[in-house]
């Protein structure tokens, strides 16, 4: 029997905000545990919440950008369940009234087909704490820090149907909420994690099998592994006789495998009902209409820029503009060239920097290779100072804090040879010494051409201007 697997996306992406979602306590990243949580946090007697207008903006920010409707009017709820890590027993969140819901996602697959994920809704809510089992021996410890940070909940439709489609929506809405400046996208960090739904169905078959739920991955490799090892599983109990449980499943990196949580858990388990410390959260036209003039270039729109500014494929433009980050050095070299070569300059942040970052495991902020660097570097190739070839000597040089390209220049002694006469003595020896091969040539054998071209760079160190080598090699091998 041929099965078809059906995908939808939970993600929790954590807003970008200083403070709380419904209190003032500070959400900086790596602080001693239990530093960072009020009262407020915790739950405690006598509290009252308040809402922080800033995740309202973002969440508004993502509908607008996801082609959502805007709720003038939505709820927040409790979600009623105890973890250890939730002390006052209960979540904050919006369920039957969400911020934000029915948009979409458009999704550029690697075959160039374009893929249009639904997006059912987003929720704000809050984090709850997370707990500690190394260094407590048969114990665990709390950290309330994360508790109370805002979350936007950004539930898909079940529209995916391979481990290839889900990465590459996940993918897109990781470099949206990073270009719309709502959440930094540290995966590492659980700023950015996701659970995957997934269950399986005869082809042709219309109605959804039984799910079951993956949480918490937080790296774009395990959402694929998790998912194939899901698929197979449900298959051969299928196919077995036996049935799949509605269940929550972890994914465990290290075996490459998932293995039960719990039994899922249906809506009406966690008895919500409206929080009633918080007021329904009512907005109007203009709180609308003043996000929208706020709101930046996004991926799809400059994508398209580059393509006609900088007149650049696009392959190299999405490639270029998939990370805002690095969009942002790519744009600050080219304004700093002494001529528009922008391609000159596409080609080396996708060739040569992207290279050397992936392999060191380094983001473009970290790149020991500034944008000045690069366009500095990319300016002695366009004036002719330097080889193509040479250039990348220098930048491996920059790499390693070697000094300034006009510094590294000059005291390797790597200016390119232009001078005619000094080429032309050299191109007339290397012939001279190699009468086969001039033979060869002549009768008909282009490639020997590269022959005498490596040999007249090497004998000049790299150092030779290669469109004066090719004019006069043509010349006088005619």
């Amino acid at each position: 029997m041929q099965w078809e697997t059906v995908i939808g996306l939970e993600v929790h992406a954590q807003l970008s905000t200083k403070s709380k979602i419904f209190s003032g306590a500070s959400t900086q990243f790596g602080q001693a545990p239990n530093t960072q949580a009020c009262a407020i946090d915790l739950g405690m007697p006598g509290i009252l919440p308040v809402l922080n207008k800033e995740v309202v903006k973002m969440a508004v920010r993502f509908g607008l950008a996801t082609g959502c409707t805007i709720a003038q009017r939505s709820v927040f709820a409790r979600k009623n369940y105890f973890y250890p890590d939730l002390p006052k027993g209960y979540q904050i969140s919006q369920y039957e009234l969400p911020i934000v819901h029915s948009g979409y996602l458009d999704v550029q697959m690697e075959d160039d087909k374009t893929k249009r994920i639904g997006i059912t809704r987003a929720h704000l809510e809050e984090d709850a704490g997370k707990s500690l089992h190394e260094d407590f021996l048969n114990l665990s410890g709390i950290d309330l820090n994360r508790a109370g940070t805002a979350l936007l909940e950004i539930v898909s439709e079940p529209d995916m149907r391979s481990p290839e489609e889900a990465v590459a929506y996940l993918k897109t809405l990781h470099s949206l909420v990073r270009y719309l400046n709502i959440c930094d996208g540290n995966m590492q960090e659980g700023s950015f994690r996701c659970d995957a739904n997934v269950s399986v169905r005869p082809l042709g078959e219309t109605k959804l099998g039984t799910r079951t739920e993956m949480k918490n991955i937080n790296s774009f490799r395990f959402v694929d592994q998790a998912i194939r090892y899901e698929v197979q599983r449900q298959i051969q109990l299928l196919e077995s006789g036996q049935t799949v449980s509605q269940q929550t499943r972890l994914y465990d990196p290290v075996k490459q495998e998932t293995r039960l949580m719990r039994e899922k858990e249906e809506a009406n388990d966690y008895r919500y009902f409206p929080d009633p410390d918080l007021l329904p959260v009512v907005l109007d036209d203009v709180f609308i209409q003043t996000v929208q003039k706020e709101m930046p270039e996004l991926p799809e729109q400059r994508c398209k820029r580059f393509e006609t500014e900088f007149q650049l494929s696009n392959y190299d433009a999405s490639v270029l503009t998939a990370n805002r980050e690095v969009a942002d050095y790519f744009e600050s070299v080219v304004k700093h060239l002494i001529k528009p070569e922008a391609k000159l300059a596409a080609n080396w942040v996708m060739g040569d920097l992207m290279a050397l970052l992936n392999k060191e495991n380094l983001s473009i902020a970290q790149s020991p290779v500034t944008h000045l660097d690069l366009a500095q570097l990319l300016n002695r190739i366009i004036d002719n100072t330097i080889s193509g070839k040479i250039a990348k000597t220098i930048f491996e040089a920059l790499w390693n804090k070697e000094g300034t390209v006009d510094n590294i220049i000059e005291s390797k002694g790597l200016k390119q040879l232009t001078d005619s006469s000094e080429i032309e003595k050299i191109v007339n020896e290397i012939i001279a010494a190699n009468p086969e091969q001039v033979e060869q040539y002549k009768q008909g054998k282009d490639k020997v051409f590269g022959f005498f071209v490596g040999m007249i760079m090497k004998a000049t160190k790299g150092k030779a201007n290669p469109q004066q080598v090719n004019d006069l090699l043509k010349e006088k091998l005619k």
